[in-house]
């Protein structure tokens, strides 16, 4: 539990057991060895474990872990009508440590067995002395480094920034991480931070596994970080859905026991009704990877691509797994659609996944309103459209993960070549397979998340949903022309991040335009956000301060204490360990921060009324995932 060592078990971890001598008392087991506590040692015979009573005591020092800075517990509430009460979150990634091969590229976990001291450390170990290793961190986040292809490929060469990065200090100073909008490999999900959104009124969190094995395989080449398992997409799939059952597990333990706290994972849209009626959280388990099911757009040597048969045997599995919301693609080319498109880094990313050239045309169905999947070209002479998607490849990198740098030296050229204007899109739409995929979803009533799909595979998948009228998620904002609200679907949405005292409750107008539209579409006019916290996205900024964007003129800010939408919990000035968090002007560090965004909003003028789309949103949620597994069953004939 405390190495970067697949499988190590902690000495210092006991299994708690009923007393095979007396059933009252208890014995002790020890994880590590399977062997049981006596008075002199350790032994592996049961029969000599010694009887162990746990006695009350006052005055014992207290764990560490974080404070929650909250007074009160919310309790079973009634929305609007008789409705569900509360927030839905359509996209976060709370276990995106697990990805990476485990390797701490993305550093802190939402939980640790031994508690906030493992789980938030410093992260120098895996980003390096002043985060210098922390290469994807300084490639999203930028500082003060000039970052162009010269400078991008000696770092790339050493595995090194080779200056100062960030400070690295986690628990209990917290020096410059968490920060949703500063510091995108830092946790930003940790389940006190996230007991504090729920005690804000969060009531439904879409929990997508995500990660990338090309930059896993890029760490492990150079050297840069230490692989505790596996790069391959599926392998942190696996491991990250079992770790949110843990999550569950570790919280129940706190709570009272299995089936006590406050985080439930939901199956299906009546289990969600009732854990939300009870005013806990139900947390739904979703894929966002570009791998989806090892279905690579080319196989490694010696392996098929994959079938209708295959994937509709790994749908049954991942189904079992309790799986309810899937990406059929997400950054790079895969066998069911070319990636969503994007540029920057992901183009020579996905020549690497994809063994092809990129394959992007000016020739784009929606012009420049494709999200991901439009604009200009980073790498121009990367790109060279083929006639072909499903052709065979034309490049080899089979031995990337031995030497990255070699295996891209050839490709140097090309990068130092410098981009192409224009607004290209992906030339090739889904494939049959990816169509095959989608009807196996809607077979069995799981809902797709069309918001990395690109241009002309998106029109595809939104046919298809059409003419079963199925419900689709778009969680990065889209609405497609308002087709995702006609069909009961949901995108996700956020707050505001200005103020503007000549317009009271700007912060919320996006939402409330949001909820008039889903009205005039005849959905549900609940909203929900969409954060994607620890997804590489960013968050808000501070209103006030240096790091403000909002010009001088912001006025109002948050003051404490203050209470809840619902007024049941009272909140106090957050904190970091030792640290003191200043929301005003450090703006949205964690998800533990949206009680001050949404009293941040309210400080701007948003009214009660204004605010009760967001409040309905879980219901909005819960009404669309009946709504797909009701057509599910119509479509199977039931």
């Amino acid at each position: 539990l405390t190495r970067l060592e697949d499988g190590y078990v902690s000495p210092g971890v006991w299994r708690l057991e009923p007393s095979g001598k007396d059933p009252t008392r208890f014995q002790l087991k020890q994880e590590a060895t399977g062997q049981y506590l006596t008075l002199a040692g350790l032994t592996a015979d049961e029969a000599r474990a010694a009887v162990v009573a746990l006695l009350p005591r006052a005055g014992c020092t207290p764990f560490p872990e974080a404070a929650v800075d909250a007074e009160g517990v919310p309790g079973p509430r009634e929305g609007v009508d008789g409705e569900l009460f509360g927030i839905a979150e359509l996209h976060s990634h709370m276990f995106t440590n697990v990805a990476f091969g485990g390797s701490g590229m993305f550093h802190g976990a939402p939980f640790h067995p031994l508690g906030v001291e493992h789980a938030l450390a410093d992260c120098g170990l895996s980003h390096g002395m002043d985060g210098r290793r922390d290469l994807v961190g300084l490639f999203y986040d930028g500082g003060d480094l000039e970052l162009d292809p010269v400078s991008i490929l000696p770092i790339l060469t050493t595995g090194d920034a080779g200056e100062f990065v960030h400070e690295t200090a986690g628990w209990p100073t917290f020096t410059e991480w968490p920060s949703a909008w500063n510091r995108s490999t830092h946790q930003t999900m940790y389940y006190r931070w996230l007991e504090r959104a729920w005690r804000a009124g969060l009531r439904v969190v879409v929990q997508h596994v995500t990660g990338n094995s090309v930059l896993c395989e890029f760490g492990l080449g150079l050297g840069t970080q230490t692989m505790r398992y596996g790069c391959g997409d599926m392998v942190t799939v696996d491991r990250s859905l079992q770790a949110v059952r843990d999550l569950e597990a570790y919280i129940d333990a706190q709570w009272g026991g299995p089936g006590q706290g406050w985080l439930r994972v939901v199956e299906s849209p009546a289990q969600a009704r009732e854990v939300i009626a009870q005013g806990k959280l139900a947390v739904v388990l979703g894929i966002e990877i570009s791998n989806l099911f090892d279905c690579l757009l080319t196989p490694p040597d010696g392996e098929a691509r994959c079938t209708p048969e295959g994937v509709e045997a790994t749908l049954d599995r991942y189904q079992a797994l309790g799986v309810r919301v899937l990406f059929p693609v997400h950054k790079f080319d895969n066998a069911f659609s070319p990636g969503d498109g994007d540029g920057g880094i992901i183009e020579l990313g996905n020549v690497i996944n994809a063994g092809h050239y990129n394959d992007k045309v000016e020739d784009c169905p929606l012009g420049n309103d494709g999200g991901f999947d439009d604009g200009p070209l980073s790498f121009g002479q990367l790109n060279r459209p083929r006639d072909e998607y499903l052709a065979p490849p034309v490049l080899d990198f089979a031995d990337f993960v031995d030497d990255p740098v070699a295996a891209v030296r050839p490709f140097f050229g090309a990068v130092l070549g410098g981009g192409q204007a224009g607004n290209f899109c992906q030339r090739a739409t889904m494939t049959p397979l990816g169509e095959s995929l989608l009807q196996g979803m809607m077979a069995r009533g799981m809902i797709p998340d069309v918001a990395h799909l690109p241009q002309r595979s998106v029109l595809r998948a939104l046919e298809m949903l059409q003419a079963n009228d199925y419900p689709v998620l778009s969680t990065h904002g889209r609405t497609h022309d308002g087709q995702t609200y006609g069909l009961g679907g949901m995108t996700g949405a956020g707050i505001g991040g200005c103020g503007d005292s000549a317009r009271p409750g700007r912060m919320v107008a996006g939402l409330n335009a949001r909820s008039a539209e889903r009205e005039a579409a005849g959905a549900h006019p609940g909203v929900a956000l969409g954060f994607d916290l620890n997804g590489f996205a960013g968050g808000r900024r501070p209103r006030f301060g240096d790091d403000s964007r909002c010009g001088p003129d912001q006025a109002n800010p948050v003051a404490y204490p203050f209470m809840s939408y619902d007024e049941a919990v009272t909140f106090l000035p957050p904190t970091l360990g030792e640290r003191a968090v200043d929301f005003n002007t450090e703006g949205f560090l964690h998800i533990g921060m949206l009680p001050e965004l949404i009293e941040d909003a309210r400080q701007d003028g948003a009214t009660d009324e204004d605010l009760v789309p967001l409040f309905r949103s879980a219901e909005a949620f819960v009404q669309m995932w009946e709504k797909a597994e009701a057509r599910a069953a119509a479509l199977s004939g039931e």
